[in-house]
C-alpha cells in the first residue's frame, strides 16, 4: 500500500487505547502511510481530544476504563457526525464491535491486526467521508437536485423526475442502459437525493470479482472460515447500514449468489461467510446492467423471482444517440473539466465542423466514450480550436447509417443543407480542403461560404 503523498496534507488520527504501548505503536506506524497520529490512553485525555482537537478521524479500543469505545464513539459523531470512526477490539468482544458498527463506526478490526490494514480503511473511510461532505455542500450551494447530472433533454428530464420522485424511499431501484451512459451517477443521485445521504454509498461491480470472493466481499465473513481469513471481515452490506448499496453489473452475479442476495431483499438480514448467525441491516439496494434480464430469465442465467425483487422501480438511461441536444452541453462541460486536468492545453473551443461530426456520431460508449474523445482533443489539437485534423481517423470515416447523409424529420432550408453536405464531404476525405473542392466541383472561397452559412429562416 502506498503511503499518501508528502505534499498533500496528512489526515490526523487519534488512537485511544488503555495499553500505552498498544496506542504508541499503531499511532507511530501510521506515519509511514501519511497519517498523523497522536495517542491517548485515558478516558479523561480522549473525551477532552475529541471535544477540543481538530482530528480527522478516530480510532479507539472498545474497552477504555471509566467509558468505553461506545460512549466515545456516540460523543465523536456528536460532535463531528462526518468524522469516521474505527474500533479495535479482541475476539471476544465481537458482538460490541457488531453493535459499534450499528451506532456509526465505519468499521471494526480484531487484535492484532496489521497497521497497513488499519490505513486501507482509514483512506476509504476519509475518501467516502470527503464525498458526503461534498454531496452535502453541493445540495447547499446549487438548491437544485441533481445539479452534477448534465442533460436538458426531454428523455433526461423525464429520469431526473423520476429519481425526484422514488429517491426518498427504500424500495430496491434497478438502472438499465448501455455502457457509459451513466448509471452510476444516477445511483448516487438516488442516495444523494435521500434521507440516507449522510450514511454510507457501497458500490461494488459484481463483474470485477471473481465469484468465490464476491460473497464474502458483500457479506463478510468470519475468522478461519477459509484459507486466508485470518480476522472477521464486515461486508459491504453492514458497511452500507442505513445508507445505500450500489450493485453494478447484477447481471454477472452467478446463481448461488442471486439466491443469497434474494434472501437478503426478503428478511433484510445477511449471513457472513462461515458464520451461524445472521445480522440485520437497513440498506437501500440499486442494481444496474446493461443486459436484458427478461432475456437473460428465459434463458435460465438470472433468477426470476429476483429480478422482479429488484425492477420494483425501474429507470431506463436513453443512449446518448437518442440525446444529441445534450451534446453541446457534454461538451462544454467536458472541455472545461479537461482544461482543469491539461491546463498546459492550448485548446478552449471546438469547430463548427467538429461539432457537427459529434452530432451525427453513433456514439456506440455514449457519455463516457464522448468524455474520453473530449480529453484526446484537448491533449493533441494544435490550436485554441479543435478543428477535424485533430480527431481520430475513425470518427471522420464513420457516420451513422451507412455513411449516408441524414436529414432527420424537419425539411431544412437550402444553405442549411449546403453547409450539411459541405461537412459531410469533408468528413469523407479525411479534411482535406482542396480535395474536397474538387469532388464537389466548387473553388475554395465556396467551399467556405459553404461551411459558413447558416440558415435564418424560420418556419
Amino acid at each position: 500500500m502506498k503511503a499518501r503523498a508528502d505534499a498533500e496534507p496528512k489526515p490526523r488520527v487519534l488512537v485511544i487505547d488503555d495499553q500505552p504501548d498498544m496506542a504508541e505503536t499503531v499511532a507511530e506506524s501510521l506515519a509511514d502511510f501519511g497519517f498523523r497520529g497522536s495517542a491517548v490512553c485515558h478516558a479523561q485525555d480522549a473525551i477532552r481530544r475529541i471535544n477540543q482537537a481538530d482530528y480527522d478521524a478516530l480510532v479507539t479500543d472498545l474497552r477504555i476504563p471509566a467509558t468505553d469505545g461506545l460512549e466515545l464513539l456516540a460523543l465523536s459523531r456528536s460532535i463531528s457526525p462526518e468524522r469516521p470512526v474505527i474500533v479495535m477490539t479482541a475476539f471476544s468482544g465481537i458482538d460490541t464491535a457488531i453493535e459499534s458498527i450499528r451506532r456509526g463506526a465505519y468499521h471494526y478490526l480484531t487484535k492484532p491486526f496489521k497497521v497497513a490494514e488499519l490505513a486501507l480503511f482509514l483512506n476509504r473511510a476519509l475518501e467516502e467521508s470527503a464525498l458526503r461532505r461534498e454531496a452535502k455542500a453541493l445540495r447547499t450551494v446549487l438548491h437544485r437536485p441533481l445539479a452534477t447530472i448534465i442533460g436538458e433533454s426531454r428523455a433526461m428530464q423525464d429520469v431526473f423526475e423520476l429519481v425526484r420522485r422514488v429517491a426518498d424511499t427504500s424500495v430496491p431501484a434497478l438502472i438499465l442502459g448501455e455502457t457509459g451512459t451513466g448509471k452510476g451517477l444516477i445511483a448516487r443521485a438516488l442516495h444523494n437525493e435521500s434521507s440516507r445521504a449522510e450514511h454510507s454509498f457501497v458500490s461494488v461491480n459484481c463483474a470485477a470479482i471473481p465469484d468465490n470472493l464476491l460473497e464474502s466481499e458483500l457479506f463478510g465473513h468470519v475468522r478461519g472460515s477459509f484459507t486466508g481469513a485470518s480476522s472477521d471481515r464486515v461486508g459491504l452490506f453492514e458497511q452500507a447500514h442505513h445508507g445505500t448499496i450500489f450493485l453494478d453489473e447484477i447481471a454477472e452475479m452467478s446463481s448461488g449468489l442471486q439466491s443469497k442476495l434474494l434472501h437478503v431483499l426478503e428478511i433484510g438480514r445477511v449471513r457472513p461467510v462461515g458464520s451461524n448467525s445472521e445480522r440485520q441491516v437497513d440498506v437501500r439496494i440499486v442494481a444496474a446492467t446493461h443486459r436484458d434480464l427478461r432475456e437473460r430469465v428465459i434463458q435460465g442465467q438470472f433468477r426470476e423471482d429476483l429480478l422482479y425483487r429488484l425492477d420494483v422501480v425501474s429507470i431506463d438511461l436513453p443512449a446518448l444517440r437518442h440525446r444529441r441536444e445534450d451534446i453541446p452541453l457534454l461538451i462544454e462541460h467536458f472541455l472545461a473539466s479537461s482544461q482543469k486536468r491539461h491546463p498546459q492545453s492550448a485548446v478552449t473551443r471546438i469547430s463548427r465542423e467538429v461539432m457537427d461530426v459529434f452530432l451525427n456520431a453513433p456514439w456506440r460508449g455514449n457519455v463516457r466514450e464522448l468524455e474520453h474523445v473530449i480529453e484526446r482533443l484537448v491533449l493533441l489539437a494544435r490550436g485554441q480550436e479543435a478543428t477535424l485534423a485533430d480527431l481520430p481517423r475513425n470518427m471522420l470515416s464513420e457516420s451513422p447509417s451507412n455513411n449516408e447523409l441524414q436529414f432527420g424529420d424537419k425539411v431544412i432550408p437550402v444553405r442549411e443543407l449546403q453547409r450539411r453536405y459541405a461537412n459531410w464531404a469533408l468528413q469523407k476525405l479525411s479534411g482535406a480542403k482542396m480535395a474536397t473542392c474538387e469532388a464537389l466541383g466548387i473553388d475554395s472561397k465556396t467551399l467556405a461560404k459553404w461551411l459558413r452559412s447558416e440558415s435564418t429562416d424560420r418556419d
